[in-house]
């Protein structure tokens, strides 16, 4: 790296070798990045249940991707993807609750 700042594209590389990783079940390292370290202390918080966490994480990496796509500069943590989700399902409910009153 050069410099202190990492360009979108490496972070995107990293965080997609960081989920690859962790979906494989495999963290064979022990240097980590501060957002790194970030994003697996948040995963650990959300608590995943084992039935869904693979499906989830998944779902959140291409999240990210998306987002840093469209020019984010660190990825996003799975809490604020979970929180987007439901308000997203909130919102498509109130409409529904709307339009059948």
């Amino acid at each position: 790296m050069s410099g202190v700042y990492e360009d979108g594209d490496a972070i995107l590389a990293q965080f997609n070798k960081l989920i690859n990783e962790l979906l494989r079940g495999n963290m064979n390292r022990n240097t980590f990045r501060p957002w790194e370290i970030d994003v697996l202390l948040d995963i650990e918080h959300c608590a995943l249940k084992d039935g869904n966490k693979k499906e989830t994480l998944r779902r959140y990496q291409k999240a990210v991707q998306r987002q840093m796509e469209k020019g984010g500069h660190t990825p996003m943590k799975l809490s604020e993807y979970l929180e987007s989700l439901r308000l997203k399902r909130e919102a498509s409910s109130s409409r529904v609750t709307a339009a059948l009153s």
